[in-house]
């Protein structure tokens, strides 16, 4: 793969850069993330992976656009309000850059459509706001072998995680939250408040663990089951590991075919 003089060009500064050079230029354009949800950490998320040059995108999520969603979800303005927000983020996209290539899904996302609609993908970035979900595609990413990025906010508090749960030292995020979640149980931002910027912060974040990861090791190691906490009224920021859970019915020796 060659890269055209206005490819070149739109990427110069990033390409300039030791740790990504040309060829980490090459992997991200090769390279097709799955992104779960296109709400508050979603749509910062986008934006900066359709910047970063990623080629595929597989955009997921059956909502539409409110007048409430305006605050935190960047990428849409009012003449999006009832429109699908796969239909308006692939709008986006098409202004932004139409040499992406993107596969859109616009139905909801359960433990039945998640290894279907994932499957193929190098790298899963969920950003849904339930824990049924996020364990469902958490769940799924174990089963199809695809590393997961999960990225969740509230208020003035963040997380972000790279899980690989499919390989057989590392934890995945159920190691993390555990069984009792599976439901539609969870708070949600309409119940707890949600600061614009925290949402943007997440996802910003979320979007550069994505290029890391996709890159590695030459931005660094992965970081395979580490879980960064963001506190956006200290400001700060910490990290630490999630223990592989032996018991864990998804990656542990209780999910294992013993047949």
């Amino acid at each position: 793969m060659e890269f055209s003089p206005e490819r070149l060009d739109r990427f110069a500064r990033q390409i300039v850069i030791p740790e990504v050079g040309g060829a980490g230029q090459f992997t991200l354009a090769q390279a097709h993330v799955a992104l779960v949800g296109l709400g508050g950490i979603g749509s910062p998320a986008l934006q900066y992976l359709a910047g970063a040059g990623i080629g595929r995108l597989t955009l997921i999520d059956d909502g539409k656009v409110e007048l409430g969603n305006l605050h935190r979800q960047t990428i849409y303005s009012e003449r999006d309000i009832g429109h699908g927000k796969v239909v308006a983020a692939s709008r986006w996209l098409a202004t932004f850059d139409h040499k992406l290539t993107l596969t859109l899904h616009d139905r909801r996302i359960d433990a039945e459509s998640a290894p279907g609609m994932i499957a193929g993908a190098d790298l899963v970035l969920d950003g849904t706001d339930t824990f049924a979900t996020r364990l469902a595609v958490a769940d799924a990413c174990v089963a199809e072998s695809v590393p997961l990025l999960s990225a969740a906010v509230g208020r003035f508090q963040g997380q972000v995680g790279a899980f690989a749960g499919h390989l057989p030292d590392q934890a995945c995020y159920r190691c993390y939250v555990g069984d009792a979640f599976d439901a539609d149980d969870c708070d949600t931002c309409a119940e707890d408040g949600m600061l614009g910027a925290m949402a943007g912060w997440a996802g910003t974040l979320a979007a550069l663990q994505a290029v890391r990861l996709l890159v590695a090791p030459a931005m660094g190691e992965p970081q395979w089951s580490t879980l960064h906490l963001l506190d956006g009224l200290a400001p700060s920021m910490r990290s630490f590991r999630v223990a592989k859970d032996p018991g864990c019915r998804t990656c542990g020796a209780a999910g294992e075919d013993v047949s």
